[in-house]
């Protein structure tokens, strides 16, 4: 899991988690209607009440979240593509697919199915907001401020940015038009980076007119906008050069492997401090056992340390990261990113056939990128 991320639960089997950002930044919104807009606009209601309307709008700006990424993932499984999680960060929701659409007719569908929903929520809350109108005025406030949200979300979405929504609906038109997919990315991610460049413009000049924080805003988010396009091509780029790679051509065969029998000081001295790798695996009888590296030693004590045999204190192998021999390239990077680990054992019927590590997929994509005069 992400670091500062929770999982909340699950919906249409989907693990719905909350980065610790988005958390903030909903505090920060509370805080703003509560104290600043609400009092505002309705002059009047007690204190205690401007927080309640306050919360309310900002649980509903999370389920206007949710199901506008929901309707992504449902719209995506009509086409076969499954989304894994649905995260609320500090910019807004993102949907993990487990992978990208494989026609431009599935892209664009699947993209608008989010402003689509977006839409629908925004009329039905001015629609709830005027049919209690005068009934009870909060209630109906908070309801206009979420019809009113979720129509600039809906708006904002369709702005042609890769990899917004908008921009997705972008790539999947040129991709139809010239039925190549590398190109219509490129073009889309352009677009992005140029709209992040345009709103931190923008934040620059709100700074400049003397709204700092409103101009910071815009600036964190044009930038966020174009990490996120470049993030995007580059992650495109990664699948295209490792399609149809197995780790079998990837990684290294001869690996440096420690005996379980040595003790945690003899490890140290002969392996740690001359090669300096962070796992190593470990051989008991000319068989794979398990690993061991830093973490497994650093909170022993020196006379540990001299007495306990790698074999008692190494990870089994059930429990090391390890992956199969022939596994697809891009799946070896994804599975390195999830766990946050940079070298996997390359293991075949539980025997050690090779070691990879983040460098080799990382200087495998520099030599076919400049190759490629990329």
């Amino acid at each position: 899991m992400p670091p500062m991320t929770l999982t909340l639960g699950r919906v249409f089997g989907i693990a719905i988690r909350v980065n610790i950002g988005w958390a903030l930044i909903a505090l920060l919104i509370a805080w703003s209607l509560a104290t600043g807009a609400f009092p505002t606009l309705y002059e009047g209601l007690p204190e205690q009440l401007y927080w309640w309307m306050a919360i309310a709008g900002v649980i509903g700006l999370a389920v206007s979240i949710l199901l506008h990424e929901l309707s992504h993932s449902l719209v995506g499984r009509l086409f076969g593509i499954e989304v894994e999680t649905i995260t609320l960060f500090m910019f807004g929701g993102a949907a993990q697919m487990t992978e990208e659409p494989t026609e431009p007719k599935a892209e664009m569908i699947m993209a608008a199915a989010g402003p689509a929903m977006s839409l629908v929520l925004a009329a039905a809350f001015e629609f709830a907001s005027r049919a209690t109108a005068g009934m009870s005025e909060p209630m109906s406030a908070v309801l206009g401020y979420l019809a009113l949200l979720n129509l600039v979300l809906a708006i904002f979405n369709l702005i042609p940015a890769f990899p917004m929504d908008g921009g997705r609906v972008l790539r999947g038109a040129i991709w139809q038009v010239t039925g190549n997919l590398r190109k219509a990315t490129g073009i889309a991610s352009r677009a992005g980076s140029i709209f992040g460049w345009i709103l931190s413009g923008l934040g620059l000049l709100l700074i400049l007119a003397g709204a700092f924080v409103g101009g910071l805003w815009w600036i964190l988010i044009g930038q966020f906008i174009r990490m996120a396009a470049l993030g995007a091509f580059q992650q495109s780029e990664m699948k295209r050069i490792f399609e149809g790679r197995t780790l079998d051509e990837l990684m290294t065969r001869e690996v440096e492997t420690v005996d379980a029998a040595i003790t945690l000081e003899d490890f140290i001295r002969d392996h740690l401090f001359t090669s300096h790798h962070r796992l190593y695996p470990v051989m008991r009888d000319g068989r794979l056992a398990g690993t061991i590296g830093i973490d497994e030693i650093r909170e022993k004590s020196q006379d540990t340390r001299r007495q306990l045999t790698v074999g008692e204190a190494m990870t089994p192998l059930a429990e090391s990261p390890t992956l199969r021999a022939g596994c697809d390239a891009m799946e070896a990077l994804q599975m390195m990113q999830k766990s946050e680990r940079s070298r996997f054992l390359v293991v075949q019927d539980g025997a050690l056939k090779g070691l990879i590590t983040l460098k080799d997929l990382l200087d495998h994509l520099q030599v076919r990128s400049e190759l490629a005069g990329d």
